[in-house]
């Protein structure tokens, strides 16, 4: 009896793990038809950043500033201060640069304040002003570079506090000084390599 006790166990197992193997090859075939696509990896970086630099403007920036604690500064290296919104985003995209992904993320404007936040191509400043002029929607495309194809995507920059458009209205060297709350800055441009069998 305990033989055959034995055999119907072996047997209850085998017959689950089948059944495991079987799922896991389907499970698998599921998530090879379902790649996400560029766009959709974009708005989840896109989501992300915005994410981090909203709560960092609003909950550390503003809040610091509005407590007399410790204010933002260009100079935040030289002086004790906090790295502007803005120095945050560029650091965070060096950062994840360095790391060799491919991925690269920075800001640029049709006002920029340093040179450096210019857009760099056609492509650029053509989705810079599609997202001046429609906020709501990112500008997309694909670019070559270095003989391979990057998905490009451009969100639009909004002023999200007063510490934003105080800094850039009062900034000598911005070429634009009437900025209002929740107005387009800039834009972020959001690039990563597309994959060889795209």
């Amino acid at each position: 009896m305990k033989h055959y006790c034995f055999l119907w166990g072996g047997l209850i197992v085998l017959i689950t793990s089948l059944g495991s193997v079987s799922s896991l090859r389907a499970a698998s075939d599921t998530l090879t038809n379902h790649v996400v696509a560029a766009e959709q990896v974009a708005e989840f970086i896109h989501a992300v950043l915005e994410a981090d630099r909203t709560l960092y403007t609003t909950h550390v920036v503003q809040r610091m500033h509005e407590n007399d604690v410790v204010e933002t500064d260009e100079a935040w290296r030289r002086e004790k201060a906090l790295p502007l919104p803005a120095q945050m985003l560029a650091l965070s995209g060096l950062r994840v640069k360095s790391g060799g992904s491919g991925l690269e993320y920075r800001l640029i404007s049709l006002w920029p304040i340093y040179e450096k936040n210019r857009s760099s191509s056609w492509l650029e400043q053509t989705g810079l002003e599609i997202v001046t002029a429609n906020p709501g929607k990112p500008f997309t495309g694909v670019v070559e570079k270095d003989g391979r194809q990057y998905f490009m995507a451009i969100y639009a920059d909004t002023a999200v506090s007063p510490s934003c458009v105080s800094c850039h209205n009062a900034h000598p060297l911005s070429p634009k000084k009437d900025y209002k709350l929740n107005d387009v800055m800039g834009g972020v441009v959001i690039s990563f390599p597309l994959s060889e069998n795209h």
